[in-house]
């Protein structure tokens, strides 16, 4: 086992990491600059999206509520959420910290104000390019858009394929191990038995929840991911609190070992930085082109809206839930930083513990339980999403379950540092495939983006017909016929005068 993590890890990683960081960085400016910085400039329009529900009237002038097509932006937005808010934001953010001090804080903190530009333009690009079967489901991502797009049907199979295994397979066995670890930790042992009965627990429930289809996994998501992450970020706020004469210490420490005002022995900028960027991504997800399968479910009347959606469950994950967890770990117990073998759930259970009681320990394992279950939840969604691209067989989905079952067991079971280390190499694959498809689409997010301002500036709900960019191939929605985006002839004949971008 030692060997394969240290394959996995010092090889493939280790070539792979060199290059995922400049693809991710150089993205993130590129975007930025281009979209005038959409993720910080919209952020208001970022709150006000992801609140809409998709109604509208039929032609007969009757409502119509979510189940004519697609999921409000709000639960496209929780099924994104449960992949991305789990044991990242618990366990990862706290092995980060063990391996790469203070500073990779900081450099996840940087990693989510690039990348909120990124996920913009991705998320985008998959509404744009979306399809809507007979049963009225919406489906998109990154393979639609480089299909449809550009023409590249072999990054799309490819793509697809290491998705469904990455988020199928080894993400799912990333959330079950953690599980046990903070179980264990709660309990004080890591038992063949306790492994046992917790993977069996979560299997248990995970058939229960993807034999259901989407509606069911959004249904759950809705549910458990604002209420569980809340629940953590109280209990962060109430570390604050306790120790608020140390916070500003914190801060300092946090960016002084990024930027190497202060050093930590076997803990170097280079250290902090690719920690930072490695649970970052593994975390946000910005620019790994998983959130886009997500978004393109949603119903929303302009492709920009589910774009400013998706850069808020950035910052949610990260800005957000990542920094209370580094916080209950930077004002916890002093940590003997650069050691790769401190287990990134009992870290954090121990520091909470050490504010707040010895009930902080076991709280740790409620929540992480439910979040990682989500993410579970989440993760499958987009692993299916990108099986049904490759293939529509039946057999196929019913045996890719079946196998999503097993990975959940053998994770429980896993070599921790194994799985951590298989989750970052897939996870720098998929990120260098997406970019190298959405960097050359950047100019169709440029200008739905224009249309969306012109509108706006109109004083006009921003709606999208794929007849205001005639010049854009392959749209197969956005054809005006859905209530959604359907609008009268005389708000359509306004929508089409705000809009002098052709």
């Amino acid at each position: 086992m030692e060997t394969a993590t240290s394959f996995v890890e010092d090889t493939l990683n280790g070539a792979i990491w060199n290059v995922v960081p400049v693809f991710l960085i150089l993205a993130g400016v590129y975007f930025g600059v281009r979209t005038l910085f959409v993720q910080i400039r919209l952020f208001p329009d970022m709150l006000k999206a992801v609140a809409e529900t998709p109604k509208g009237k039929d032609r007969e002038g009757r409502d119509l509520d979510e189940e004519f097509g697609g999921l409000s932006a709000f639960k496209a937005f929780t099924i994104s959420a449960a992949s991305r808010v789990g044991t990242g934001n618990i366990a990862g953010v706290a092995l980060a910290i063990s391996i790469g001090g203070p500073g990779s804080v900081f450099w996840m903190w940087m990693l989510a104000l690039l990348g909120g530009a990124t996920a913009f333009v991705e998320s985008t690009l998959a509404q744009l390019w979306k399809t809507k079967d007979a049963e009225g489901n919406y489906h998109g991502g990154p393979a639609y858009y480089m299909t449809r797009g550009l023409g590249w049907k072999p990054l799309a199979v490819i793509f697809s394929a290491f998705l469904a295994v990455t988020y199928g397979f080894v993400y799912n066995a990333i959330q079950t191990n953690s599980i046990v670890e903070a179980v264990g930790g709660s309990l004080g042992t890591d038992s063949v038995a306790l492994k046992g009965v917790v993977a069996g627990v979560i299997a248990v429930l995970t058939a229960l929840v993807i034999f259901g289809g989407v509606t069911r996994i959004a249904s759950w998501t809705q549910v458990i991911v604002p209420f569980m992450a809340g629940a953590y970020i109280l209990i962060g706020l109430a570390v604050l609190v306790i120790n608020w004469r140390e916070i500003p210490g914190m801060i300092g420490m946090i960016v002084g070992h990024a930027l190497g005002l202060e050093q930590v022995v076997g803990a170097g900028i280079g250290v902090a930085f690719m920690q930072g960027m490695r649970r970052g991504l593994f975390s946000n997800e910005a620019g790994m082109g998983s959130a886009p399968n997500a978004a393109a479910t949603a119903t929303v009347s302009h492709p920009v809206k589910q774009g400013l959606v998706q850069t808020l469950g950035v910052y949610f994950d990260t800005l957000l839930v990542c920094s209370i967890t580094a916080f209950v770990v930077l004002l916890g117990p002093a940590v003997t930083y650069g050691r790769d073998d401190i287990q990134g759930a009992s870290l954090t259970q121990s520091a909470l513990a050490d504010s707040v009681g010895a009930w902080g320990a076991h709280a740790i394992t409620f929540i992480l339980f439910f979040l990682a279950f989500s993410s579970v939840i989440g993760n499958y969604y987009l692993a299916q999403a990108n099986l049904e691209y490759l293939t529509d067989s039946k057999t196929a989905m019913t045996v890719f379950r079946l196998v999503v079952i097993g990975f959940v067991i053998f994770g429980a079971f896993g070599s921790v540092p194994l799985v951590w280390a298989l989750g970052d190499t897939m996870a720098g694959l998929l990120a260098i495939f997406n970019i190298v498809a959405i960097v050359p689409l950047g100019g169709v997010a440029l200008k739905l983006l224009k249309n969306f301002n012109d509108q706006r500036r109109k004083g006009i709900d921003p709606v999208f017909h794929r007849e205001m960019l005639p010049e854009l191939k392959n749209v197969e929605y956005w054809d005006g016929s859905d209530p959604v985006t359907r609008r009268s002839e005389e708000d359509r004949i306004t929508i089409s005068e705000s809009y002098d971008g052709r």
